[in-house]
């Protein structure tokens, strides 16, 4: 059986990061570097602005942060008040600072945000102007301590099951549009319009710019996009009701996020709590996310434009933070065709959200997602999976709602090309999920598995146990489950050089493990009382007795 968890640690240690822990083993974490600003400070009230939530202050607060710039740096004031505004660009050296009751509302009236060239769940696009933005910005920063609202409901779409008839009702009587399938309404016709088209938004030379505008409201903007930026603090700040993604740094270096809260809705379409797309030496702590999709969420491009740019999010500490309702806790993909390495997560806590760790991607994306080191994390309510590696990604919510039904994917064997995705090298230890429809779910690909994962030290209450499909090398250690369907304790499916090792599970449990598949072999089971199961082990569907070896 390979030793997994000391090469993982020694290619970290390796690759020159500085040091924290998982389990009695050391790393070395990467050193994310602050930005600085100069005592300096100006208040957006000396440019004009007004606190009385009618007057639009994008030029006032613009004005000031230009203003700011251009004296070398310092700290743009926002005080206590309703502050209406439309987009805000940041500006190098500038920390714009929110003080105590202080709310920066930003506009609904469309017209406010003009079509740039963006980018959206990483490939080029057209997109509304973000509230907030910079481009290629140096010590930069948003602090203090009011709320960001980015006016998200009059941009989004909403399906009929995420809320109550009421609410459904009332959301209809406002306005908009509703699908024909009488399940999903629209804020306008525009929105409409390009929720009908496949890929609306890919920038093209055959697209106009009056193209452009029939579609535009369905061009929802992200709350925050700071792309190529260095230095960047994020602090203490409130950022909710986002139109799409609540907060996305993209290509940056050395971000800092501590102590915020990202809120949106629970039904929020796309509404993503943070996406780390393509960054390097990143710390995200002490912050709460409850957002309407992936709450901590890495990523790094999409299919062949993200192998193009070939940027991999690396260097990623993630410690102290509570996400509550969520598609995944901590989530890695399924963009992540540039590739992911070097994360390290502890410490963290999530309460209801679908999925708690959840690493997902599929074919076509390409890329490595690889060294990845997760320690101590809690998890209560979850509604879907405590853990899980899925790479049949099928870009639906994780679980499906009351009568949707969904097929099966289909398992084939095809060729390994530059486009097949990876996961390798994960260290997940102590874990305790109080809740869940399954502990863990481990399905690779049958030309690609899962591989190199080591599972240790946790305590799963769940109505299943664990579920491995199409993996090699993963190695389930001191793990107790305590399940509520009379199913195989662990499922196996055509995976090999696997180890359970002291597996405690239900006295009387019909079966201890299950293992299917011609491909299944090199299965062992170590320090379990395999006899408190009225079947040890069953083999099936081509699986040879010889697959498993029980010490």
């Amino acid at each position: 059986m390979k030793k997994i968890l000391p090469l993982i640690v020694a290619a970290a240690i390796a690759a020159g990061h500085v040091h924290g822990q998982t389990g009695n083993t050391a790393w070395k974490l990467p050193v994310v570097q602050q930005p600085v600003f100069k005592k300096d400070t100006i208040k957006i009230t000396a440019f004009g602005a007004k606190a009385d939530g009618v007057t639009l202050n994008t030029q006032s607060i613009n004005n000031a942060i230009t203003a700011c710039n251009k004296k070398g740096g310092g700290v743009v004031v926002i005080p206590g008040g309703l502050w209406l505004t439309g987009p805000i660009v940041l500006k190098s050296n500038v920390n714009l600072h929110l003080q105590k009751n202080a709310v920066l509302q930003f506009t609904e009236d469309f017209n406010e945000y003009p079509l740039v060239k963006g980018n959206w769940e990483g490939l080029p696009q057209m997109r509304n102007q973000s509230p907030i933005s910079a481009e290629n910005q140096e010590n930069i920063a948003i602090t203090g301590f009011g709320v960001i609202d980015g006016a998200g409901d009059v941009w989004r779409m909403v399906k009929k099951d995420k809320l109550t008839e009421s609410q459904w009702k009332r959301l209809v009587a406002s306005g908009g549009i509703v699908g024909a399938d009488q399940r999903t309404w629209y804020p306008s016709e525009k929105n409409f319009k390009g929720s009908q088209l496949k890929n609306p938004g890919a920038i093209s030379a055959d697209k106009t710019p009056e193209f452009y505008d029939s579609i535009k409201d369905f061009l929802r903007p992200n709350l925050l996009v700071l792309a190529g930026c260095k230095k960047v603090l994020l602090e203490g700040v409130t950022f909710q009701n986002s139109p799409a993604w609540c907060l996305h740094p993209l290509l940056c270096e050395n971000l800092t996020v501590r102590n915020i809260y990202a809120k949106n809705p629970w039904y929020a379409q796309n509404g993503d709590g943070i996406d780390v797309e393509s960054c390097k030496n990143v710390l995200i702590e002490n912050s709460t996310f409850d957002v309407g999709d992936d709450g901590i969420c890495i990523k790094s491009g999409r299919d062949e434009e993200g192998r193009k740019r070939n940027v991999p999010t690396e260097n990623v500490i993630v410690r102290n933070c509570v996400v509550y309702h969520a598609h995944g806790g901590f989530v890695i993909g399924s963009e992540m065709s540039g590739g992911v390495k070097n994360m390290y997560v502890s410490d963290c806590t999530f309460i209801g959200t679908d999925i708690g760790l959840r690493f997902k991607t599929t074919r076509g994306r390409g890329g490595i997602v690889e060294k990845v080191y997760i320690n101590n994390i809690n998890m209560k309510d979850i509604v879907g999976e405590a853990i899980l590696f899925d790479m049949y990604y099928m870009a639906k919510d994780p679980v499906p709602l009351a009568g949707e039904k969904r097929d099966l994917p289909k398992v084939e064997l095809l060729p390994v090309t530059e486009a097949t995705p990876q996961f390798r090298d994960f260290v997940v230890t102590n874990v305790t999920c109080s809740g869940a429809e399954k502990g863990i779910f481990v399905r690779g690909l049958p030309e690609m598995h899962v591989k190199n994962i080591l599972l240790e030290n946790m305590v799963l209450q769940a109505k299943k146990g664990i579920r491995c499909e199409e993996a090699s090398g993963i190695q389930f250690k001191n793990i107790k489950l305590i399940t509520k369907d009379q199913n195989p304790m662990v499922s196996v499916l055509n995976s090999d050089n696997l180890l359970f090792d002291k597996l405690t599970f239900n006295n009387n449990a019909p079966v201890m493990l299950q293992v299917q598949g011609d491909r299944s072999k090199d299965i062992k089971v170590l320090n379990t009382d395999v006899k408190s199961a009225k079947q040890a082990v069953v083999t099936e569907y081509g699986a040879a007795e010889t697959a498993v070896t029980v010490k």
